[in-house]
């Protein structure tokens, strides 16, 4: 009777004993020697690529393959692209608090943390295709509040603020300090900031008129809808990876309810693909040359790509048999390539077909494949990015990487103890 008395005594030390160290354990930097070698190759990239982005300042953006007739290139599609990244994995985090419905087993931080990295890599490449840094400031002082272009600045720094200040408040709310109603409020707030900023970057290129590609109503829901095919892609391969190596515990079955979500974001968007296309292609419609630049003309590979890979990720997602975690982050990888190449087409397609003829001379300095004339300048993609524009490129893709490694490594990014709870029931 005396050892059962003391052994009841002692057990409520043993657990506050427990708590306290899974307290000091989600406090302390995950290590991992994967992890580190990955922040190392990251930090590599991203000096790597300052120093092409000293070399492009120093020589101009002539080094470039863009041109006055194709002033925007690879730069803005990865702005275009990683806006999108970061804009689903928001939602994706967002949706289950605000409409107060089940969660994905505690991973919101986890894609909170990847939609903070995206969205530093898109101001990155806003930065980059500038010219000169000092052109932020001239952004500011004289801007023009009726642009789009002025329009998406505001949104993106607002929505880079209220994401860092998202993830502290989910953070908060596991220790008890944000009330689970302050924390709902905030994430409708995330979810429409999130929906507005893809919403503005599609208006930039939707209120065009002279672009027969981009002068289009079915833009802005378009972009939302891409970016919830790649953002909850990105958020499947980035969970399964963490998984992979123990930094996340989590039951296969929200890995399933993700694969069917990414599936049916994928049919909608190519539902919407399906429809601009009919409406382009329609005999008699103005538009059929965009339609045959893109099945077969110029951009038919990045067509195809789309269209099958992400036909092939639908596959997967709704076929039982053959949702195994492999084929799932491939069919999320094959959908986050799609919509790359849906990109891809929307700004090269905007640039391939002229809207004036007879513009002006033909130089090096006026479009890239010159020489011949019109008709050769045009007879294949009219820009192609340099060496110098991929190696820019890469070492901004690697700060969003050591961004978000860094992130897995110094802050508490698993499910709090109350979220693990949930999840288990």
């Amino acid at each position: 009777m005396t050892d059962m008395t003391s052994a009841a005594a002692a057990a409520p030390i043993n657990v506050s004993q427990n708590t306290q160290q899974q307290g000091k354990k989600s406090s302390t930097p995950w290590k991992s020697t994967g992890l580190t070698v990955g922040i190392i190759v990251c930090g590599i990239l991203t000096i790597a690529g300052i120093a092409l982005w000293a070399m492009q300042l120093s020589g101009g953006m002539i080094q470039t393959g863009m041109r006055n007739l194709d002033s925007w290139g690879l730069y803005i599609t990865f702005f275009m692209f990683f806006v999108g990244l970061s804009a689903g994995g928001l939602i994706i985090s967002s949706v289950p608090k605000a409409f107060g419905i089940k969660g994905f087993g505690g991973i919101s931080k986890v894609a909170i943390m990847s939609s903070i990295a995206c969205t530093i890599a898109a101001i990155g490449f806003v930065v980059v295709d500038l010219g000169q840094p000092t052109r932020i400031w001239e952004l500011f002082v004289f801007s023009n509040i009726g642009s789009p272009l002025m329009w998406d600045i505001i949104v993106l720094g607002t929505y880079l603020i209220l994401s860092c200040f998202y993830l502290w408040a989910q953070m908060a709310n596991e220790r008890g300090k944000v009330s689970d109603k302050a924390l709902r409020i905030l994430s409708v707030i995330a979810l429409l900031c999130a929906v507005m900023v893809h919403s503005v970057t599609a208006w930039i290129f939707g209120l065009q008129q002279g672009r027969e590609m981009w002068h289009t109503a079915l833009l802005g829901p378009w972009f939302v809808s891409s970016a919830l095919v790649c953002g909850t892609a990105l958020v499947i391969c980035v969970v399964e990876a963490l998984r992979k190596v123990g930094y996340l515990s989590l039951d296969q079955a929200y890995i399933v309810k993700l694969a069917k979500l990414l599936g049916a974001f994928v049919c909608v968007d190519l539902y919407f693909f399906a429809c601009d296309l009919l409406t382009e292609g329609f005999p008699g419609a103005h538009g059929a040359d965009v339609v045959s630049m893109l099945v077969s003309g110029q951009l038919a590979p990045f067509f195809w790509i789309e269209v099958v890979g992400c036909a092939v990720c639908a596959l997967i997602c709704f076929t039982p048999k053959l949702r195994t975690n492999p084929l799932i982050v491939i069919a999320s990888l094959l959908a986050i390539v799609g919509i790359l190449c849906k990109r891809i087409q929307l700004l090269v397609g905007g640039f391939q077909l002229p809207n004036l003829d007879y513009v002006g001379v033909l130089s090096p300095q006026t479009i890239t494949n010159w020489e011949s004339g019109w008709a050769d300048a045009y007879a294949g993609m009219v820009y192609w990015p340099t060496p110098l524009e991929f190696g820019v490129m890469l070492g901004v893709v690697a700060l969003a990487g050591l961004i978000f490694l860094l992130g897995i490594k110094f802050l508490a990014l698993q499910p709090g103890d109350k979220i693990q709870a949930e999840s288990e029931k």
